[in-house]
């Protein structure tokens, strides 16, 4: 890897355009950089979240995340290019399943917080939401496989089931929201 990244200011962006994996350039306020930039953030904040305690199985689970994300960064940024496999949503499915097994039925919709790292994973979850809107936008205007659209829509909602568990993890509970509160 070393030979890839050796220079890293190589002053070619300084006209407000960046390379795609293909080769081409393309503006750096474009959707398809957007898109990029979000999912890049996304792992960012998901590797914040990893340095918390959590339990090892979460922990491993959001490693294999960071990679899934890398790998649609690749594909996002070579266009009509495919690295996201189908089998990475199912795993996403599989986790939803196993970790929304124990947990309470939700009677009232709860507040991002608790424990800490709880809150970074709800943290995690709105940009989760924000690099699906990115990707969507993206795909009103080029293609983009509904595989990257089902990827991080899955992301998001197993993002919240485990904020739930790390709360439970921690010794807490969920921070239900109050209807009506005045005060």
């Amino acid at each position: 890897m070393g030979y890839r990244l050796s220079k890293i200011a190589t002053r070619t962006g300084d006209d407000g355009t960046t390379g795609l994996g293909d080769g081409s350039r393309t503006s750096k306020d474009g959707a398809r950089i957007a898109a990029i930039g979000d999912v890049d953030e996304l792992n960012s904040t998901i590797g914040l979240l990893q340095t918390e305690a959590l339990p090892d199985a979460v922990h491993a689970a959001l490693t294999d995340i960071q990679h899934d994300l890398f790998d649609l960064g690749g594909e996002l940024s070579i266009p009509g290019f495919e690295n996201l496999s189908d089998a990475r949503v199912a795993r996403l499915d599989e986790l939803l399943e196993h970790y929304n097994a124990d947990l309470p039925r939700l009677q009232e919709f709860i507040l991002p917080g608790g424990a800490r790292a709880a809150a970074l994973a709800h943290v995690a979850r709105t940009v989760c939401r924000r690099a699906e809107r990115s990707i969507v936008a993206l795909g009103r205007a080029e293609a983009v496989r509904p595989t990257c659209r089902q990827y991080v829509n899955r992301l998001s909602d197993l993002l919240f089931v485990l904020a739930r568990v790390l709360n439970r993890h921690a010794g807490g509970s969920d921070v239900l929201w109050e209807k009506g509160r005045t005060s």
